[in-house]
């Protein structure tokens, strides 16, 4: 069968998902350019209030990008020059940018072999070395929709005396022991960046948190530090999550838990259909709930496997194909005090296949049967 002939099943659909709410996206748009009102009006207010509630945190701050959110609660963490700020080499470069734009210096480390989140036992031994400089803080990242081992991650922190922020670009409605991730650390981030489970129809970002001290911060720091109009208390950014995101936000939210659930439904068929294939599926964690925001497969062979899926009209991607240490932007110059051997073979062999909601059963069987026949003759 040619491409052409094929049925086009793309890796992610955005798109889809404005089309399964635009009579509501529709209307909240209306509703915000008649307003007159367009930046930090009550669509951002309401909206915080909303996830702040979904999250189960006192406080949520609307910002302009999952990256700005990742650089506001650094800084508001005291984390500046001269703090190092312990994080992993399989992620996306933004969180590795965040730290360097507030002017700490990333420490990277390596990741379960099993959840691809960091592994403590690689940040334990990280935390022990000697450094110039101040231990800062650390960066856990919720990578594709599975929590990273907070627990651990978080007593650790502690013994050394640092802020836990966590990363949750990915994992907007996951859960570890029945609590969200946000809820986790002393502070956390949020992209809403259209592909996410919770995606806006451009850039957004969020900040969460239970204390109302650096909750206060985030709100000044996001507009040039003002406490009063044109008065700055202290040099901010311009980082604002405008009225009309947050009122599609706010229409997508509603449904985020039940498109969460069409994620595992699809991830449920891919894990029963798959299984006799030549490949390591993406493992369920006890008292964890993925989200999958990716599904991601292992192969040894994966240029074979993603060329034939292309073949056939099957989209994937590669999240993320070089670490972050061996990217030419970061190569020899950021501190990798530990052995990164399971993040540098993860980085030859992960796929992601198709994943986002609007997935139908006939897009889902497709990928499967072409999955099936990979390695046979």
């Amino acid at each position: 069968m040619s491409q052409t002939e094929a049925m086009v099943v793309p890796q992610t659909d955005p798109k889809a998902n404005y089309r399964a709410h635009r009579k509501e996206i529709d209307a909240a748009i209306q509703r915000v350019l008649n307003s007159g009102w367009y930046i930090l009006g009550q669509e951002v207010e309401s909206f915080e209030r909303e996830f702040a509630a979904y999250v189960g945190v006192q406080h949520a701050i609307g910002v302009g990008s999952g990256t700005d959110a990742l650089e506001l609660a650094l800084r508001v963490s005291g984390v500046g020059p001269a703090d190092l700020v312990f994080t992993v080499s399989h992620t996306a470069v933004a969180t590795v940018a965040a730290i360097e734009l507030a002017g700490a210096t990333p420490v990277l480390v390596d990741i379960d072999p099993a959840t691809y989140t960091m592994d403590p036992n690689s940040l334990a031994e990280a935390l022990s070395r000697s450094y110039q400089g101040r231990l800062g803080a650390v960066i856990p990242v919720h990578l594709y929709g599975q929590p990273a081992d907070m627990p651990a991650i978080v007593e650790l922190a502690h013994r050394y005396g640092l802020r836990v922020i966590e990363d949750c670009a990915q994992s907007h409605g996951a859960t570890l022991g029945g609590r969200k991730t946000g809820n986790w650390g002393d502070i956390a981030a949020f992209s809403f960046y259209p592909t996410k489970n919770l995606g806006a129809l451009g850039d957004g970002g969020m900040v969460v948190t239970n204390d109302s001290s650096l909750a206060d911060k985030v709100r000044s720091l996001r507009q040039y530090g003002w406490r009063e109009r044109y008065v700055s208390d202290s040099p901010g950014l311009n980082s604002r999550l405008d009225e009309l995101q947050a009122a599609i936000l706010s229409v997508k939210l509603q449904y985020l838990d039940e498109e969460n659930q069409k994620r595992r439904a699809v991830a449920e068929v891919y894990d029963r259909m798959l299984s006799r294939a030549n490949l390591v599926l993406p493992a369920c964690v006890s008292g964890a709930k993925h989200v999958y925001h990716q599904y991601v497969v292992r192969s040894t062979n994966r240029g074979a496997l993603k060329s034939l899926l292309a073949d056939k009209g099957i989209g994937t991607a590669i999240h993320y194909p070089v670490p972050v240490h061996r990217q030419p932007a970061y190569q020899g110059r950021l501190p990798c005090p530990v052995s990164m051997v399971r993040t540098e073979m993860l980085a030859g062999e992960i796929l992601s296949l198709p994943m986002y909601p609007e997935l139908t059963e006939a897009q889902v069987q497709a990928v499967c049967t072409a999955v099936a026949q990979f390695g046979q003759p």
